[in-house]
């Protein structure tokens, strides 16, 4: 179902920030006051794919005729640290299955206890997490990195161990 990123994927990855974002996250990052950062975005993927330790997963979008990708989700030892699924593909339970891929891939790893910030007024986002047991860790807020830098919360959440 998912594969492995690669530098090949840059301009997939970046494209399929923007058109979630564009429809999640409108209220936030209103396209007329600020505009999607493509070429940051491209960077900040680059640099992301290169750093040690970073898993990124990809779905390809095998029925849209754009070719692009219909989910990434990038995390490291510990952190979740992006996931996005293409508006057509919300409710498939499409981010369920990656959250649970990469808390499987932390859980082998070793760790117990898995972490991600999350942007405060993306709502659907949260009630998917909460939903899936991450709790919002009290007093852990940050300003994100891009204009106009919208409040992020951190969750956590603990990871069953398996028997590896």
């Amino acid at each position: 179902m998912f594969r492995a990123a690669t530098l090949d994927d840059l301009s997939a990855l970046r494209d399929l920030e923007r058109e979630a974002n564009l429809v999640g996250l409108r209220h936030v990052f209103p396209p007329d006051r600020f505009p999607f950062p493509e070429d940051d975005v491209l960077a900040r993927w680059a640099l992301v794919l290169d750093e040690p330790g970073v898993e990124v997963l990809v779905r390809d979008a095998g029925d849209r005729r754009d070719g692009g990708l219909d989910l990434f989700a990038a995390y490291d030892d510990r952190s979740l640290r992006h996931l996005a699924v293409h508006p057509d593909q919300w409710g498939t339970g499409l981010a369920t299955t990656a959250i649970e891929t990469v808390l499987h891939a932390m859980d082998v790893r070793g760790t117990t206890i898995a972490e991600l910030w999350c942007l405060e007024e993306n709502h659907r986002a949260r009630r998917l997490y909460e939903y899936l047991g991450w709790r919002p860790v009290e007093g852990e807020r940050r300003p994100a990195p891009w204009p106009p830098h919208p409040t992020e919360m951190r969750y956590t959440r603990l990871i069953p161990q398996s028997d590896r």
